[in-house]
């Protein structure tokens, strides 16, 4: 932990992504979706595709944030462009329970979407 902190300092996507993991899964820290969340969206904004996939899966299940396909889409077609398999196949499941005009807003979204530095 004291490890990845210190990378999540020097904003390192991987470690950022970890610390996400750790808390979404509750090792060695207490489960925690909600700050789970906001470690997976600091590395998803960067554009780092594990973080993306783990967001649209946070989306998609509702853990830390109200469900909602639009986002989940989102963040999985994001990870899916980077060769993500694993979010080309959550994409797919996802589109199934979307409406056309949530699929619509989720691609439009997708395309408009900008990498963001942070520090």
């Amino acid at each position: 932990m004291k490890w990845y902190r210190k990378a999540t300092d020097q904003g390192v996507t991987a470690a950022q992504t970890a610390l996400g993991f750790m808390y979404a899964q509750g090792q060695g820290v207490p489960q925690n979706y909600v700050e789970a969340m906001k470690w997976f969206q600091l590395a998803a904004k960067q554009g780092y595709a594990l973080a993306q996939f783990n967001l649209g899966f946070m989306y998609a299940a509702g853990e830390g944030v109200r469900q909602n396909y639009v986002n989940a889409h989102l963040w999985f077609n994001l990870a899916a462009a980077q060769g993500d398999q694993d979010a080309a196949k959550n994409l797919d499941l996802v589109e199934q329970r979307m409406t056309p005009a949530q699929l619509d807003e989720a691609q439009r979204l997708a395309r408009e979407w900008k990498p963001k530095a942070e520090r």
